[in-house]
């Protein structure tokens, strides 16, 4: 039985006076709605993305809405480890200071392992594992020496959970939450808190576009609430990871699936 689309949940201002960087954020993705989300819960934000075009539309968009001083946005390949130090720079820069990183950026694919070239296995390993390493270490370095903050990657059920064509992808998410466990360990000491969501399926026009509709129908007839997750859903779990209302969590790995294991 297929429940409802929920109702869209109003700001509370749980990021009040925060400042926010996060990867990935143009176009309707999950990253997309994280910045939409902080923004209606108060903060700052800046907002990166690879892909100029969508990173530009997506910047007037949020500014018409939220208003130009809190909204910023620079480009970043987040396999370029230049380019992900200079973002974190110039939040601190524009904003003044840096409370949390959102670390969405990532990258699939579909290809059975015997198929799979070097290439292909690399790339995703590299956008997807090598550059939340790269932002949660740059993000990290400018937070320990304030004492606080908070770091949020986005991981993958697919990290835990087996499916044909993911080899690289679920080695990659599996890595994420492995890294943010470690992760976790060491930025306590400096008043820094390390987490990760695990979306299940979140439909998003990217993920249409990649993936088949018969397989699309397959996962979503998996889910407890036969249907697939809304981009801001994922949102509001980042959102309560990024707020105080998690103040005693670090190192914890957040499933947002209806999913049967």
């Amino acid at each position: 039985m297929t429940e409802a689309m929920p109702r869209y949940v109003e700001g509370h201002g749980l990021l009040r006076d925060r400042v926010v960087v996060i990867t990935a954020a143009a176009g309707a993705g999950i990253g997309g709605a994280t910045a939409r989300r902080c923004l209606e819960e108060g903060a700052a934000v800046m907002v990166s993305d690879a892909h100029e075009r969508r990173l530009a539309e997506s910047r007037a968009a949020l500014e018409k809405e939220f208003g130009a001083d809190r909204v910023a946005a620079r480009r970043c390949d987040v396999t370029s480890e230049d380019e992900v130090r200079a973002l974190y720079a110039a939040a601190v820069e524009r904003f003044g200071r840096l409370d949390v990183a959102v670390n969405n950026a990532g990258l699939g694919g579909t290809a059975e392992l015997a198929d799979m070239t070097d290439e292909q296995w690399n790339r995703v390993l590299d956008v997807t594992l090598n550059g939340t390493m790269r932002c949660t270490r740059a993000a990290l370095r400018i937070m320990r020496e304030h004492g606080s903050g908070v770091i949020v990657n986005n991981a993958s059920v697919i990290g835990w959970r087996a499916q044909r064509g993911q080899a690289h992808y679920a080695a990659a998410k599996a890595g994420v939450m492995a890294l943010t466990r470690c992760v976790a360990l060491e930025a306590a000491p400096h008043g820094v808190r390390v987490n990760a969501v695990a979306p299940s399926l979140a439909m998003h026009p990217h993920l249409v576009k990649v993936t088949s509709q018969d397989l699309l129908d397959e996962l979503t007839r998996g889910e407890a609430f036969g249907r697939y997750a809304q981009p801001w859903e994922v949102a509001n779990v980042i959102v309560f990871l990024a707020s105080d209302y998690s103040s005693y969590m670090t190192g914890e790995v957040v499933s947002v699936s209806s999913r049967h294991p």
